[in-house]
């Protein structure tokens, strides 16, 4: 019994992690960020789309999305010709404060951000921060339960194994 406990949280992780995700997740990098970009004019930025942080995606659909108050607006990127490296150019249209995401156009479930950045006539520069998620990255709120569970299997292994080590004198 105490063993199929403590195969349990290994199981579960197994059988979870991989259900949540589909198969696969991706990151993306970008080339440049928009700071120094005037309003109007192109943004030329390559987005590297890598599956599991590691293989180049060759046949996605990236794009870039731009917000602002209500504003919204999406650049489609193409293939460069390098495997998981497309090119987009993206144009804020009017001065403010933007932020900015990228769909990986793989199995992202939300497109991955990146810090808001502020976009005038004179000079642009990266925006004070409030708040979002910042990441630029991957979700992966399965694994801080999935740590947990293993954490737990390998106290409860430790401690079965000192009892079988050091049996208590009756």
């Amino acid at each position: 019994m105490r063993r199929v406990l403590i195969a349990l949280p290994f199981a579960l992780v197994l059988l979870i992690a991989p259900a949540a995700h589909a198969g696969g997740w991706a990151t993306v990098g970008l080339s440049s960020t928009p700071a120094g970009t005037e309003p109007g004019t192109p943004w030329p930025v390559e987005i590297t789309v890598l599956q599991h942080g590691v293989t180049p995606l060759e046949g996605v659909e990236p794009a870039v999305i731009i917000t602002s108050g209500d504003a919204r607006e999406t650049f489609a990127a193409t293939p460069t010709g390098k495997p998981g490296v497309y090119r987009a150019e993206v144009v804020f249209p009017t001065a403010g404060r933007w932020s900015y995401a990228v769909d990986d156009g793989f199995i992202s479930e939300r497109p991955h951000t990146f810090p808001a950045v502020q976009i005038d006539a004179e000079t642009s520069a990266p925006a004070p921060a409030t708040g979002g998620d910042g990441g630029g990255g991957t979700s992966a709120g399965w694994l801080v339960p999935g740590v947990a569970l293993l954490l737990a299997a390998a106290v409860l292994l430790a401690r079965d194994r000192r009892r079988h080590h050091h049996p208590q004198a009756t």
